[in-house]
């Protein structure tokens, strides 16, 4: 009996010790993973290198933050002011980086918002001129339009398979339209609706020996041709 209360008691302070021991060290091990868990790189790319180290030196608040519990939407926050930003994707590289790749949107226009010059990204945002060393000839858009009515017109565009590089001037009018006059100096009045179907019909005319004797191709009304001169 007396034996057997002697190995009870062994038993008690062994499982005391031992539990001791686990709890020392799984609070070694939580101290542990927190500082090895924290973010201390962030690596921008896509962008040229002084882009890329603004945006990155944008993001420093993150530094020190557990990368577990890092903030998507605060991220995508800071990234979403940046008006030539297309696209991005972030990754979590552990235990303490984060990899962020940026698509740069494409300059399709430029044009002029309270006598300042922008370009007009594929995004459909006007990006501040001054930013970028940009010299291809690209369009002048005249009018107030907004992002969504410049990024229907580029939808529709591109699914004719007409390139932007081919238009000199782009008019937009309060009524919702849009007219095109080409690097030939041929003008297309568009319809505020049906977009793509009046693009599609532009491209079969101009391949017509109809249209030599005329530069304005008008096909405003529904189900209606008009070729004129001006």
């Amino acid at each position: 009996m007396m034996h057997q209360l002697i190995d009870k008691k062994k038993y008690v302070i062994y499982l005391i010790t031992f539990l001791l021991l686990t709890t020392v060290n799984n609070q070694n091990l939580i101290k542990l993973h927190g500082k090895i868990s924290k973010l201390q790189i962030i690596e921008v790319s896509g962008l040229n290198k002084n882009l890329n180290f603004k945006i990155q030196n944008d993001l420093d608040f993150l530094i020190n933050d557990s990368i577990f519990k890092l903030n998507n939407k605060i991220i995508s926050k800071k990234l979403d002011k940046y008006n030539y930003i297309e696209n991005y994707k972030v990754f979590k590289e552990y235990p303490s980086k984060i990899r962020i790749e940026i698509e740069q949107a494409k300059f399709l226009a430029e044009t002029y918002k309270n006598n300042k010059k922008y370009f007009i990204g594929s995004n459909g945002k006007l990006i501040d001129y001054k930013i970028f060393n940009f010299s291809k000839d690209i369009p002048n858009v005249f009018g107030n339009f907004t992002s969504k009515q410049f990024i229907e017109l580029n939808k529709a565009l591109k699914e004719a398979k007409f390139e932007f590089n081919d238009i000199k001037d782009i008019f937009f009018y309060a009524s919702g339209r849009w007219d095109l006059k080409t690097n030939n100096n041929l003008i297309l009045k568009l319809p505020k609706n049906n977009l793509n179907t009046a693009i599609d019909k532009f491209n079969l005319i101009i391949k017509s020996k109809e249209l030599k004797d005329y530069n304005v191709i008008d096909l405003r009304i529904s189900n209606q041709i008009i070729l004129s001169h001006e």
